[in-house]
């Protein structure tokens, strides 16, 4: 997991908390917010963790957000390793690095977001495109969501 930053139209900036699996690639969240912290950080996971079940890692960088008490309690309470990547070497957590470098290209820096509801409807456009139409060579260039239905059957 990982957070990317934009802007509205208007200027003001928000974030953008990016959440991939490392196996399917299926980007599992892009939530927004005009400012996300460890709290949003713990509801995005429990929401995840309903959904999919716990993870047994997820690899992150040493963000406030994410090495902070109530992540860290959340992760204890969850029996999910944090993984920290070392400072200044994002290669550390490639796959996130990868994701968001799709997001910036083919998403942010293709729109213009008029509010927080105009960039959670165009963010999340192109989350269920990625996971349903984009290709991985990793995935036999499969979608990941058609990936996640070959190993299912």
């Amino acid at each position: 997991m990982d957070f990317v930053a934009d802007q509205l139209s208007t200027g003001n900036k928000f974030r953008i908390l990016t959440v991939v699996d490392t196996f399917t690639r299926e980007c599992l969240a892009a939530d927004i917010g005009a400012r996300l912290r460890s709290e949003n950080v713990v509801a995005t996971l429990t929401r995840l963790c309903r959904e999919r079940g716990a993870p047994n890692r997820i690899h992150c960088d040493n963000g406030s957000e994410f090495a902070g008490q109530m992540t860290d309690l959340w992760a204890y309470t969850n029996k999910v390793t944090l993984a920290f990547s070392r400072p200044g070497k994002p290669t550390d957590n490639a796959y996130i690095e990868s994701l968001n470098g799709s997001f910036r290209d083919e998403c942010l820096n293709c729109h213009w977001f008029e509010s927080l509801t105009d960039a959670k409807l165009k963010i999340e456009a192109w989350r269920d495109d990625y996971n349903k139409s984009r290709p991985h060579r990793a995935l036999n260039n499969l979608p990941p969501l058609q990936f996640v239905a070959s190993i299912e059957n």
